[in-house]
């Protein structure tokens, strides 16, 4: 699949004009939610299964935790469903609880200033689906220029939006994000197709308190423009055109190491 490429012009004043690995999606409607809660030490994430075509992470790093886990419960109950339903129907009845969750794995712990929700985040990012596929990246953007957006304001997708909890400037983290974190449902075809899970290889670049300026565009070189001849006066002959006498190749003088012939 061809590598999906956005402006980034007005990137933190409107979604739509972001990158589509940043745009935000309305979610689904989901009427009760419940977050666990826990102090202790998650274990390993259960993650689907990842093509070899993603870059594997570098040996020795932990295994992907969870940021936290959400489990979605409707408010309706189904008491009856005929045979005659699809399976496609029945699952859009919405009778089961979903529980997902948003793991990550720091590559690269930072050492500089510590996220907080409304700074604008700098990062650097490429994004993956599970077949392999990259489908955005801050790399082929012009200039390879970061995307830029207000931290938990609802700018980009809820992975992003929360995804950068406990990072450091100059730290370096996989995200996985499940499709109720991402697109939902219907996905963004045809780039990113139905619940699509996503893998996000982010970079935390800087954080500032406003929208971070454009980089400035070069400016041209000029080129010169050539003078206009001025024409002799009148009544005078123009002089003869001087030919140029050859000037002679010196010889080349032979290093130490060559004899002279």
């Amino acid at each position: 699949m061809k590598t999906a490429i956005f402006c980034l012009s007005t990137l933190a004043v409107a979604a739509a004009a972001m990158p589509l690995a940043a745009q935000s999606t309305a979610p689904a409607t989901h009427p009760s939610t419940t977050v666990h809660h826990t102090a202790v030490r998650p274990t390993c994430s259960v993650l689907p299964t990842i093509s070899s075509k993603v870059p594997a992470l570098a040996a020795g790093l932990p295994c992907a935790k969870a940021l936290y886990t959400i489990t979605r419960t409707p408010d309706t109950k189904v008491d009856y469903v005929s045979p005659l339903v699809s399976p496609e129907v029945r699952e859009s009845l919405g009778s089961a609880a979903s529980t997902y969750s948003l793991s990550y794995v720091d590559v690269t712990v930072g050492t500089g200033e510590l996220v907080k929700a409304g700074k604008f985040l700098s990062v650097k990012y490429t994004g993956y689906l599970t077949d392999g596929t990259k489908f955005d990246s801050s790399e082929d953007h012009p200039g390879k220029e970061p995307i830029a957006f207000p931290y938990g304001q609802h700018r980009v997708i809820q992975g992003w939006d929360t995804g950068f909890e406990g990072m450091h400037v100059g730290g370096k983290r996989r995200l996985y994000i499940p499709y109720q974190l991402a697109y939902g449902d219907a996905g963004r075809p045809p780039v990113i197709p139905a619940k699509s899970e996503l893998v996000f290889d982010m970079e935390l670049v800087s954080i500032s308190d406003k929208q971070p300026e454009p980089p400035a565009k070069p400016t041209p070189t000029p080129h010169p423009v050539p003078k206009p001849a001025t024409p002799a006066p009148a009544g005078t002959t123009p002089a003869p055109a001087t030919t140029a006498t050859p000037t002679p190749t010196p010889t080349p003088t032979p290093t130490p190491a060559e004899p002279k012939k």
